[in-house]
């Protein structure tokens, strides 16, 4: 895996590694998502917590699916068309947001009345808030009002507000603006640097 991929906009299949050659760095590989994630990863509130992702970070969940099902080459094409959406595009960032409750009473507790939240997750930077767009494959939020503890957002910023996240010691806030979870948090400096990262 190439360390300069970082701006890199689509997974090819011709980035796909064959599964035995997955197999042997398979550890290395991981060891690396270990690090690069701990950076790219910030909570909001007691229970959600918003995990960024890059090329980087699609390439490796599409490698271990196809480890993992060992569907082969007619599995590939259905990966690439998943994860490719959440691949950065320069002027956004994405995120995997999290509802993390171990005890499953509780988690339906929540999340049974958490309807409609894919609509409201915020990226604030310089003054100016980014609303969060929810990727649209599945509905999240079902009939009945209960959301889904997983969430895939793309924040769209303008060239302000890239220029300004860009900038070393830039204030960027995280936030979910629902009636049953109001929580905002400051974006660690750490991983602001490391986002920047995904902005042309």
């Amino acid at each position: 895996m190439s360390t300069t991929t970082q701006r890199k906009r689509s997974i090819t299949r011709a980035d796909i590694w064959d599964d035995g050659r997955y197999a042997a760095e398979r550890r290395a590989v991981r060891q690396r998502m270990v690090e690069l994630k701990r950076h790219r990863r910030c909570a909001v509130g007691p229970v959600c917590t918003f995990y960024f992702e890059n090329w980087e970070t699609m390439w490796a969940q599409i490698q271990e699916m196809l480890h993992i099902e060992k569907g082969g080459e007619a599995q590939i094409d259905d990966e690439l068309s998943a994860y490719n959406p959440l691949v950065p595009q320069g002027r956004e960032l994405v995120a995997t947001v999290m509802f993390e409750i171990e005890d499953p009473q509780r988690r339906h507790a929540l999340l049974s009345r958490l309807g409609g939240v894919e609509k409201c997750f915020y990226l604030e930077v310089a003054g100016r808030r980014s609303q969060a767009v929810a990727e649209s494959d599945v509905e999240r939020t079902k009939a009945d009002g209960k959301t889904s503890s997983i969430h895939f957002l793309h924040f769209p910023l303008t060239d302000e507000q890239a220029a300004a996240f860009k900038s070393a010691g830039a204030r960027v806030l995280l936030g979910v603006e629902h009636p049953e979870y109001g929580h905002m948090a400051v974006m660690p400096e750490t991983t602001r640097a490391a986002l920047a990262q995904d902005l042309d």
